[in-house]
């Protein structure tokens, strides 16, 4: 009797293992070697890599399709072409899905599709980030509406977790059609240089529909979403350099909209101070430096993680750590356009800011900036409507907000740029700050165009005028003299400064008039 129920035993223990072996073979070893020949990891690879190690703890891994269609009903995977979990990056819970190239090419079924929002509901009752790392040629056809219906139900949930729990997409293969709208409404989208894409239509159709000839990579590659477009904040070299990324960016970020960002340690003195700062800002005001120099000096261990770097150069945003604690920093950047607001860098900005404003991050903005970028392009394009989300963005985040203007902080831009009208905190300048309508010249060919044009030595008379300007506006003491700056600063204190604001600030709490939700201007 004892010997029959341990054979029993073992049968049912061989189903099992035979059928969790069949599941983590994916696709098959044939399938395996074409991913990796194409430079790619497979889906299993990826989550041990991404994971600490041992951590990962799979769901629905005997999941298997229920199409009909006499061309699938012979090809059962367990697992569906999707794997599905949880696991620890440095000790801290995330949820994972990697779909998986090697079966049916990581198309999205009925069931590839429960998996996922099984991971995400779990995410969001948990409050633990999702990380989403996609490889999929799109919806599987066989099934039809069911697999669109799939991709509506997960950009629901992705609607809903934003501003709740961070969501990170990696593409990591293609990504096309209705698919993109998943990781376009999450947090951050990492690509991979010369094996990812994404686009709503791809050449073929592009070519048939308006004669264009464009190849994937020029249609929706790394390069091209990371510099053009901006969909993609990141353009990694490898898959594992993808997922270096994604472990990185984690660090700075909470788990979820009510906790704080995790505080790393440092050894990095709060009140170092640096002397280089007083002469980092060139004499002359029409003289470029870059902003970046500025950051690595203030922050902790000199260690800025930028976010978005391709895209629109002229403002710089990303993470860094001030004293041990995560901080979400907004730069303009006067070495590329003199650091000019244009609708690109106004989105940039905005994105970010909310983001940071969802999830507990203080902001520090270094302000060096001429105004909005003129011309009829932009005007067009809609600055003014885009220039608006950066300033609603600002003026409706409600976390710890401390801005330095280091230079030029000229017209609406002064404004937009976190100034104390919009509820900054704290707001502090340099001796070579300028807060004016406008810069010296342009003001002097306004105010006195009259006089110039009646001068004898017109080029005496400007120069005259714009030193006076100069020195009458184009400084911080007026608006330290009005409140609008709480400390004009020694550029080498910056550090210390910043420090205790942002003690000061730590335990702030504002908020925004009851209402469902307010009207950005999209």
């Amino acid at each position: 009797m004892t010997t029959v129920k341990v054979m029993f035993t073992k049968t049912k223990l061989d189903r099992l293992r035979e059928r969790l072996q069949q599941a983590e073979a994916g696709g098959g070893s044939e399938r395996i070697k074409r991913q990796h020949a194409a430079g790619k990891l497979t889906a299993r690879e990826r989550i041990e890599f991404l994971l600490d190690e041992g951590t990962f703890e799979e769901f629905d891994k005997l999941v298997v399709h229920r199409s009909h269609d006499f061309r699938l009903e012979e090809q059962i995977y367990p697992g569906d072409g999707v794997v599905t979990g949880h696991g620890l990056v440095d000790n801290r819970r995330v949820f994972v899905f990697a779909q998986d190239f090697t079966v049916f090419g990581g198309s999205l079924s009925e069931t590839h599709a429960e998996k996922i929002c099984k991971v995400m509901d779990l995410a969001m009752k948990v409050g633990a980030p999702i990380v989403g790392l996609n490889d999929s040629g799109g919806a599987r056809i066989q099934e039809g509406v069911v697999s669109l219906g799939g991709y509506a139900d997960i950009f629901l949930r992705n609607t809903l977790a934003s501003g709740v729990v961070p969501q990170i997409s990696c593409i990591m293969g293609p990504c096309a059609g209705g698919a993109v709208y998943s990781p376009a409404i999450t947090d951050f989208n990492v690509m991979v240089k010369d094996t990812s894409y994404m686009f709503i239509t791809g050449p073929e159709v592009i070519r048939t529909v308006t004669h264009e000839e464009v190849t994937k990579e020029e249609l929706g590659g790394a390069s091209t979403h990371n510099h053009v477009s901006g969909v993609a904040h990141f353009a990694a070299d490898s898959d594992e350099h993808a997922l270096q990324l994604v472990r990185e960016l984690l660090s700075f970020i909470p788990s979820n909209n009510m906790e704080e960002a995790p505080r790393a340690q440092t050894s990095d003195p709060a009140t170092r101070a640096d002397a280089k700062l007083n002469s980092l800002v060139p004499e002359a005001s029409n003289q470029p430096y870059d902003i970046r120099d500025v950051i690595h000096i203030v922050v902790d261990d000199n260690y800025f993680f930028e976010v978005h770097e391709a895209f629109a150069p002229n403002i710089v945003v990303g993470f860094a750590r001030i004293n041990g604690r995560s901080i979400g920093i907004v730069a303009n950047q006067p070495a590329y356009l003199a650091g000019v607001l244009d609708i690109n860098a106004s989105v940039k900005g905005a994105r970010f800011v909310r983001f940071c404003d969802c999830f507990n991050i203080p902001l520090v903005v270094f302000e060096d900036v001429p105004g909005f970028l003129p011309g009829v392009q932009q005007e067009h394009g809609g600055i003014i409507r885009h220039g608006a989300k950066l300033l609603y963005a600002f003026a409706e985040a409600t976390v710890p907000k401390v801005t330095v203007i280091t230079r030029k902080a000229y017209g609406g831009a002064y404004c937009v740029m976190a100034s104390k009208h919009i509820r900054t905190d704290v707001n502090l300048a340099w001796p070579s700050a300028e807060i004016a309508v406008m810069g010296a010249e342009g003001a002097v060919g306004i105010l006195y165009r009259r006089e110039l044009d009646a001068a004898e030595d017109k080029e005496a008379a400007r120069r005259n005028r714009v030193a006076e300007f100069e020195e009458k506006f184009a400084n911080p003491y007026v608006a330290a003299e009005r409140g609008f700056i709480d400390e004009i600063i020694e550029p080498a204190q910056t550090r210390p400064k910043l420090v205790r604001a942002l003690a000061l600030l730590e335990n702030k709490r504002d908020t925004n008039p009851p209402k469902k939700h307010g009207n950005i201007p999209l």
